[in-house]
């Protein structure tokens, strides 16, 4: 029973750290996204989330993260993140700082409806969790929904389908701590993360890849 009550206190805390982590990161208010404007911004992302297969080289090597069909909530929240600092990424927080709010609002529309087809696309049905990993992905679903793809709020990322080489390093930054290049500080994926081991966040990070979803990488030139 005590540990039955400890689980699902640390559960709730969770929870609240995230609704809290949600209205700190999301966009600012009154600020509508203007898909067409972000089609026009996004020379800075589309040379290497616009290439797939892309791989970044720092701090190791790893493909870039799909972005097209991410939920527009997110998009904006992280790039808000890399721009005030606490997501730490050379090159992120040098492009992200370049940006206004209304660019990031902008972007943030256009990416969520990239590659999108016109008719919604029925909801993935939710894949078993490996009996291993059935503990440490249970709070997870709190906020990135039952199949990792339909989350329960728009500021989370959809997760199924994502690289997993790319899961794994942004699971170590949110693991990271003091370093003044690499790491992330959402409280509520800090939380999560620290206590994960190596092989579990390979595991987890390989479990979500393999998950049907809607996230894309389209080519796109830097002409049109």
């Amino acid at each position: 029973m005590k540990h039955s009550i400890q689980a699902i206190s640390v559960k709730a805390t969770f929870v609240s750290l995230a609704l809290a982590g949600m209205v700190a990161g999301a966009q600012a208010q009154g600020l509508q996204g203007d898909a067409k404007a972000g089609e026009k911004k996004n020379a800075m992302c589309i040379g290497c989330h616009g290439i797939p297969g892309y791989q970044a080289s720092f701090p190791q090597v790893y493909k870039v993260p799909k972005i097209s069909g991410q939920n527009g909530k997110y998009i904006a929240a992280a790039l808000d993140a890399y721009r005030k600092g606490d997501r730490k990424h050379p090159s992120m927080n040098g492009v992200a700082g370049s940006l206004t709010d209304q660019d990031i609002a902008d972007l943030a529309a256009y990416y969520e409806g990239h590659g999108k087809a016109e008719a919604a696309a029925a909801a993935p049905a939710q894949a078993a969790l490996p009996d291993g990993l059935k503990d440490k992905l249970a709070a997870c679903v709190a906020c990135h929904g039952t199949n990792f793809n339909n989350t329960t709020d728009p500021a989370n990322p959809r997760l199924a389908g994502q690289h997993a080489d790319y899961l794994a390093v942004s699971l170590r930054a949110y693991q990271a701590e003091g370093k003044h290049v690499v790491g992330r500080n959402n409280a509520t994926m800090v939380a999560m993360a620290k206590p994960l081991s190596a092989t579990e966040v390979k595991q987890i990070a390989d479990y979500l890849a393999g998950l049907p979803g809607e996230l894309k990488t389209i080519p796109q030139g830097r002409t049109r």
